[in-house]
């Protein structure tokens, strides 16, 4: 509390009468505390001739470099670009030559878009945006391998609407100037491409129809397609409806050529009776060698195939699991490797053995098939979804990581630097809220996806569910639940009764028991409109992780000054505030408040009855514009404040 009060003062209007003097805050400098552990990462390449060289594109941290194998990790991006990254490219001709593809191929409900190309001539040291600025997703980048100036790039295009600028591009001149040589729809963008190395006039690419909105995931339908050029792209033919491959609706491809014998294609296909096609006539004629569901689960978050560079029978496949398959695609076997959700690999062509491999967890390195991995706690490249601070002196902050353990972190050490023994996993998943008990920082409360909560007693370790309602729902639509809890919900403490804890699904609930019994203190603070509250994905694959769960609490809070003042913000567009501990609700949305915004967060303030900030995002309708509010009377009216924000920030 007294730490969120110095931070407001700084820059509230009650503190200042007029804008507050920058140099106050010039002393104040962002501290690394950790934890070192990789976050998701979906792009990586390698040089054939150096081999403790290799690239990572990571999904929020930029791009890294190592020149010893993977044992250390370095930012190579901070200072030009950083965050999503969907294709690294190393020119095979002149491995100075490096290029990078912003905005990740993993389209997840919470992904971030890019900005563009980016290239650097003197091996990562410093870096030029070279276009394709509206992108916002990149698959994949492939570079000639005797021409570092000649590249093409698969442009997934805009996740949440139709945009123009999708398909394949060429460029001749290093990225100076841009032809599109493969569109197909505003809807529909190029994944993937593969390169014949031994004539890269010679260029594989698919193409695939995806749609992301507030409540619901598409991938498939008309768009979706394998294309196949002999010119170096100034012609394209389909190769998707030819003998042996699936019928109707096709959705994500995946594609590789063996580079031992170029004739030899692999591609892995989302359809209803998709999996692992081979073609043995560089794409005349197909067969299906495997249709494991191992193999395409959750095909838009992986379908991703490698094809062996000395073996025409060797083949990799990203998923769940990391497979490989020694006669063809026939059978499979599973390579364990230190994480789970595997989106990248690269083989040098010199020596299959020699691998670098991205997944949910970061990157690793081998030099024996996969037998043994390099670590991944030495790339500090975690995604959080939310960060609270418990009142322990050093006090600690806690998050929950996309994809891995929620943790608790000290914010200083008393040794040389912060380390392991530092942190240390916490209540919850990795996608919810994290709380400590205020009378007690060793008693923690975590949430995740499917209304999941739990409570952890560091002390005795003790762990207890204690979830709102026993229930989970993944793997169906959220119309006919009785509560949906989005994969974020809310979760926080009284600021003036330490023993009142609340947690939000379409309605606050509290507890005064530490989760013992719950009881809903609101009605439905949503507009409930079961249209948008049907099950998700499709038209060939549903996919149901309360990701897409609307007509939720998006976020809700207690002022910090006036008990009993509860606000709530639905992710469907409404905000509603208590003023008597949830026994009435008022619906105060500002009247020009776009609906079904997403009301991410509302900050009362902790200085003045009745003020409250507002941050609203409409990006899941692909509108990019700052949605910023403030009140001072409860939301009765309220002020627009967005004045010098760019308008697509």
């Amino acid at each position: 509390m007294i730490k969120r009060a110095l931070i407001f003062l700084l820059f509230s209007s009650s503190a200042f009468a007029a804008a507050p003097d920058a140099s106050i805050l010039k002393n104040l400098q962002w501290r690394e505390i950790g934890p070192y552990r990789g976050g998701r990462a979906d792009a990586v390449d390698g040089i054939a001739n150096q081999p403790d060289v290799y690239y990572f594109g990571s999904s929020g941290g930029g791009v890294w470099k190592t020149a010893d194998g993977g044992q250390t990790w370095k930012p190579v991006s901070d200072g030009f670009f950083g965050g999503s990254i969907g294709a690294v490219a190393i020119a095979p001709s002149d491995p100075s030559v490096v290029y990078a593809g912003t905005g990740e191929e993993t389209v997840r409900g919470n992904v971030s878009p890019g900005a563009g190309m980016w290239k650097s001539t003197d091996a990562g040291k410093t870096w030029t945006r070279i276009g394709l600025d509206d992108s916002q997703h990149i698959g994949r980048i492939r570079v000639h391998p005797a021409n570092p100036e000649l590249l093409y790039v698969a442009v997934m295009g805009h996740a949440f609407g139709p945009s123009d600028q999708r398909g394949v591009y060429r460029s001749k001149d290093g990225g100076k100037t841009w032809e599109r040589i493969l569109f197909v729809n505003r809807d529909s963008g190029a994944v993937d491409l593969a390169l014949d190395p031994t004539n890269p006039r010679i260029l594989y690419a698919s193409t695939w129809r995806f749609r992301r909105g507030p409540h619901f995931f598409e991938s498939g339908g008309e768009g979706s397609a394998l294309w196949k050029s002999t010119d170096g792209g100034d012609t394209w033919k389909e190769l998707s409806r030819n003998k042996g491959m699936p019928k109707g609706t096709l959705g994500i491809i995946g594609v590789s050529v063996s580079p031992s014998n170029p004739q030899n294609v692999y591609a892995i296909v989302e359809a209803k009776d998709g999996g692992v096609y081979r073609s043995r006539d560089g794409g005349d004629t197909w067969q299906r060698t495997s249709d494991s569901a191992d193999l395409r689960q959750r095909a838009w978050y992986y379908s991703r195939i490698y094809a062996d560079p000395k073996d025409e029978d060797a083949v990799y496949v990203c998923n769940v699991r990391f497979h490989k398959s020694k006669d063809g695609g026939k059978t499979w076997s599973a390579i364990p490797t230190p994480h789970g959700d595997n989106h990248d690999l690269w083989i040098a062509p010199n020596d299959p053995r020699r691998m670098i491999e991205a997944n949910d967890g970061g990157v690793n390195v081998t030099t024996d098939g996969g037998a043994s991995w390099t670590a991944q706690s030495n790339q500090p490249t975690a995604q959080f979804y939310r960060v609270s601070v418990d009142n322990d002196f050093p006090y600690r902050l806690l998050g929950p990581q996309q994809d891995n353990s929620a943790v608790r972190i000290r914010h200083r050490t008393t040794g040389a630097s912060i380390g392991q023994r530092d942190w240390e996993p916490t209540a919850g998943g990795e996608s919810g809220y994290i709380v400590a008990d205020p009378k007690n920082p060793d008693i923690v409360y975590g949430g995740s996806y499917g209304g999941l909560l739990t409570v952890v007693n560091h002390r005795t370790g003790e762990v207890r569910d204690v979830n709102p309602w026993p229930d989970n729902p993944m793997g169906a639509g959220d119309a006919e639940l009785k509560h949906r809890f989005q994969w974020n919900f809310p979760i926080f403490f009284s600021p003036h009764d330490p023993n009142k804890l609340y947690a939000a699904s379409q309605v606050l609930m509290v507890t005064l028991d530490r989760g013992a019994s719950w009881r809903a203190i609101s009605p439905d603070l949503t507009r409930n409109d079961k249209s948008k509250m049907q099950s998700s994905g499709g038209p060939i694959t549903k996919d149901n992780t309360s990701v897409e769960y609307y007509g939720t609490i998006f976020y809700a809070d207690e002022s910090p000054v006036e008990p009993g003042v509860l606000w709530a913000g639905s992710d469907d567009g409404l905000i509603h505030v208590s003023r008597d501990g949830g026994q009435n609700w008022a619906d105060v949305t500002p009247k020009d408040l776009p609906a079904w915004i997403m009301i991410n967060e509302i900050d009362a303030s902790p200085l003045d009855k009745g003020t409250a900030y507002v941050a609203a995002t409409m990006y899941k309708s692909d509108d990019f514009r700052p949605y910023l509010y403030k009140t001072s009377d409860y939301g009765k009216s309220w002020t627009k404040i967005v004045e010098g924000i760019p308008a697509d920030q």
